[in-house]
């Protein structure tokens, strides 16, 4: 054993004597003056103890409104904040617009007698609550949920309800209904009549004439006058004439977009996604367009299951951005960097990135190329550049029919309106010099026109057969305007799919087939290399996209039969169905032989389109699938535009087909317990579907359409007939 020196001792006898000064400095170098002490404010401090407590910021922000939004797309909430700032500009009353998921309603009946809760309440799928209203509709309709009283009762409690939903699914705006009579039912007292806006018609309409008979009656039981408030911006606008280049948003999504971080890839934050394969599913040289895309997502930490929605994030085209920017008289300057600031944060949020530029916000972040409402064209009217223009659109404002009859059949959008107004030409592509200037601030356009949204597509792969890539199966939306006094039939474009027409003719280094036709505008060009061409690498282009969880899904277990009805692109997500079982298939066989899928169910798919020579999708496929299933997989076609046709000579749709196979479905839904699964459209196809699917049950059980009917219920409550339908 080594001995220690007198060194090392005297060292390490300094390091003991030190190592106990620091130990015990405070009470050795410690002064008779008191050290001070640093208290941590508390979170109650503040006034904001709990953040999911909405009375509270009620009274510390003086606010009498709370508006309460169910919304899935933003639909529901642009109106809740229409409804709070014409309550601001009618009467000087402020709300707090909230989203229900963000607060707890214990204290529901703590609202003040002077104030009233206002629902403006999305129906969403079949009769249920948006994702961010399931909690407060579970509260609502719980007898055994007691509020701060100790009871399921809300006496007094003053309040109103706007609903959205489309007349044509079997539940419309049954949301806004049952809120209603809960509320009613714990005796709650409702101001007004219930509005219910109809997005199959015009849900704009159906807002504006609700509101005009609510406000007297809410005038009159909150003890409030009109005239009280004042026209006040929500935003102000300023030029910036310098900021860091690298720190303005052209059209990035996210923050990460911008600086080019990693981060989860979701709704606030989209991948921009390489495309693999863009091809045309329907036969070349048509006058209709079907996009096939594949969406690379390698490597983005994006996972998808059958029956999921991809959402792609589109911007505006550019002949509408151009229009715009003269009509505002922002042309010579669109490149110039804005802040916006809200005046209101808790009413109105800056609905986009910030700081950007004129073009970036009229060609990225806010829907220009929606049809003009009756309501921004009352407040725009005032900036007119002339007489004329101003009696044009008072007189649209005014006179509803007119409205219909010229913008909504016009189809016509808010830079056509102001070309239009101030006898422009809207079928030339719109310059400086041929399209009048309106002095409209730039806040005011920010207000009205709400942020341009994803557009929704059910992903028609697997991710068994597909990891790596969501595909797409897109119809192009191209359709003629009514025509009216003012304007002529002309071609009017979908946003999202005619965007991605744009990619596909991109990809492939192909000419679009009407580009003779762009001098008069019938051909939508988009600027798809994306901001600071982020979006194009090399040869490859990319599309920012996320991906929306669906409850749509197989049954687990592959011996349930299955039935599946998806003429058109109502197809798209029974692709990635039978993808999913393809793969199951391929491994049960290798795994138990050939013979492995002999208890299997049987799966059927009734498809129908208009010839089977010009827009049959995945035509080839479904051979491949049908001898990879072992007969399990039945293919039905109806051919609308080519024989056989009916005796009577009408043509033959999907439900005919369903009809005639009538025997093997009642088997397979009553015996075999089997699941139905519809996609499509939900004005015709889908009620048309249901209906036979009735007869076909009440016979089959020895009663009535309406026993069958009742199944056809009971089947949706236990989830085996389950929708994806659009109007």
């Amino acid at each position: 054993m080594a001995v220690a020196s007198s060194s090392d001792v005297a060292i390490l006898a300094l390091g003991v004597v030190l190592a106990a000064a620091y130990l015990f400095r405070d009470s050795i170098f410690s002064s008779s003056t008191p050290k001070a002490v640093l208290v941590t404010p508390s979170k109650f401090a503040n006034g904001h103890g709990n953040p999911r407590d909405f009375i509270a910021k009620m009274k510390e922000g003086k606010k009498r409104l709370i508006i309460f939004y169910g919304s899935q797309t933003g639909t529901g909430e642009e109106y809740a904040i229409r409804i709070a700032k014409e309550a601001k500009t009618k009467f000087g009353l402020t709300s707090l617009v909230c989203d229900p998921e963000e607060y707890d309603f214990e204290n529901l009946d703590q609202v003040p007698e002077d104030s009233c809760v206002i629902f403006v309440m999305a129906t969403y799928g079949e009769g249920e609550p948006t994702d961010n209203a399931v909690q407060l509709m579970e509260n609502l309709t719980d007898s055994a949920f007691e509020f701060s009283n100790g009871q399921h009762r809300l006496e007094g409690l003053k309040y109103v309800v706007f609903g959205l939903g489309n007349r044509t699914y079997e539940h419309y705006n049954a949301i806004a209904r049952q809120v209603d009579a809960e509320l009613t039912k714990m005796g709650a007292v409702r101001i007004g009549e219930r509005g219910e806006g109809d997005d199959d018609k015009s849900m704009e309409e159906d807002y504006l004439e609700w509101k005009d008979n609510f406000w007297p009656a809410f005038a009159e039981a909150l003890g409030v006058e009109e005239g009280q408030g004042g026209d006040t911006p929500d935003f102000a606008v300023t030029e910036l004439e310098s900021h860091p280049p690298e720190k303005v948003y052209l059209g990035e999504l996210s923050a990460r977009a911008l600086t080019k971080t990693k981060g989860i890839h979701d709704a606030k934050n989209p991948y921009a996604s390489p495309v693999k394969v863009a091809r045309e599913l329907f036969q070349v040289g048509g006058d209709r367009n079907c996009v096939h895309v594949e969406l690379d997502i390698e490597g983005s930490g994006i996972t998808y299951q059958h029956g999921d929605h991809v959402g792609v994030w589109p911007l505006n085209p550019d002949v509408e951005v151009d229009r715009l920017l003269c009509a505002l008289g922002l042309y010579s300057k669109k490149d110039t960097v804005i802040n916006v600031d809200s005046l209101d944060p808790a009413l109105a949020k800056v609905p986009f990135p910030v700081p950007s530029t004129y073009i970036s916000v009229l060609r990225h972040y806010i829907d220009i190329s929606a049809v003009a409402g009756r309501q921004i064209l009352g407040v725009l009217a005032k900036f007119a550049p002339s007489p004329e223009a101003d009696a044009f659109m008072r007189n649209l404002t005014s006179n509803k029919d007119e409205y219909a009859a010229v913008v909504t059949n016009g189809c016509l959008k808010l830079g056509e309106v102001l070309q239009l107004a101030a006898s422009n030409d809207i079928n030339v592509h719109p310059t400086p010099q041929n399209t009048t200037a309106w002095a409209i601030p730039f806040d005011i356009v920010i207000s009205s026109i709400p942020r341009l949204q994803p557009r929704y597509y059910s992903i028609s792969s697997s991710p068994k057969l597909n990891p790596t890539s969501v595909h797409v199966t897109a119809v192009v939306l191209k359709y003629e305007s009514i025509v009216n006094k003012l304007t002529a039939p002309r071609w009017v474009h979908g946003v999202g799919s005619n965007f991605l027409l744009n990619i596909k003719h991109a990809a492939n280094g192909e000419i679009a087939a009407a580009s003779e036709e762009l001098e008069h505008v019938s051909l939508p060009a988009y600027a798809i290399e994306g901001p600071r061409g982020a979006h194009k690498t090399e040869d490859v282009y990319k599309i920012p996209v996320h991906v929306r969880r669906s409850t749509f899904r197989l049954p687990t277990n592959p011996k349930s039969p299955v039935i599946m009805v998806g003429p058109g692109t109502g197809v798209a997500p029974f692709r990635g169905f039978i993808q999913e079982r393809v793969a199951l298939a391929r491994r049960t066989i290798e795994k138990n032989g050939d013979d492995a899928l002999a208890d299997w169910g049987q799966i059927s798919l009734f498809y129908g389109c208009r010839k089977s020579t010009e827009d049959f999708l995945y035509k080839d496929e479904w051979p491949q699938y049908t001898a990879e299933l072992k007969g399990k997989f039945t293919m039905h076609c109806a051919f609308s535009r080519e024989p056989p046709y009916k005796p009577d000579g009408s043509k033959i749709y999907v439900q005919d087909l369903i009809w005639d196979d009538r025997k093997n479905i009642a088997d397979a839904i009553l015996n075999g317990k089997g699941y139905v699964y519809i996609c499509g459209d939900a004005k015709a196809m889908s009620k048309a579907v249901e209906e036979v699917l009735a007869r076909i049950l009440g016979e089959a059980k020895g009663g009535s359409e309406a026993d069958g009917t009742a199944e056809i219920k009971l089947m949706k409550e236990r989830s085996r007939l389950m929708l994806d339908v659009w109007s």
